[in-house]
């Protein structure tokens, strides 16, 4: 046990200081829109379910980073604010979904369900009205 510990322990990854910046800016946007998007819901301004991703930001900045974008798909059930502004969907793009408006960033039909076939697809579901 001890040698995998000290294997694991050499193979670590570096991250230069980009990369650490890069996570930063990604959790503090998610964070920020589901601070707006808990005040929203909250006021009655969107509709149906509401799955918030407040503290797991770093899951997805980190996934991002593990991801090939030529070769990998994302794909998630809910909670999922958080993948859509990670891929690049804008957020403006996401809350207009959040709203049902057909500016949001769905392919599909039926508001609050996110699909965003890009070069790196992105296949988000949420619940909706």
């Amino acid at each position: 046990m001890q040698t995998f510990v000290k294997k694991m322990a050499q193979a670590k990854k570096k991250f230069s200081k980009e990369t650490y910046t890069q996570w930063y800016e990604l959790m503090l946007l998610i964070r920020r829109f589901e601070e707006k998007v808990t005040q929203l819901y909250g006021q009655q301004k969107i509709k149906g379910f509401c799955h918030l991703y407040n503290g797991q930001e770093a899951v997805i900045a980190g996934t991002m980073s593990a991801l090939r974008k030529d070769e990998d798909s994302l794909i998630t059930a809910y909670r999922d604010h958080g993948h859509a502004l990670a891929v690049g969907v804008s957020a403006d793009a996401v809350m207009a979904e959040l709203y049902g408006k057909v500016t949001g960033c769905s392919t599909l039909p039926s508001p609050k369900n996110i699909m965003v076939p890009t070069a790196f697809v992105c296949v988000i579901w949420a619940m909706g009205p």
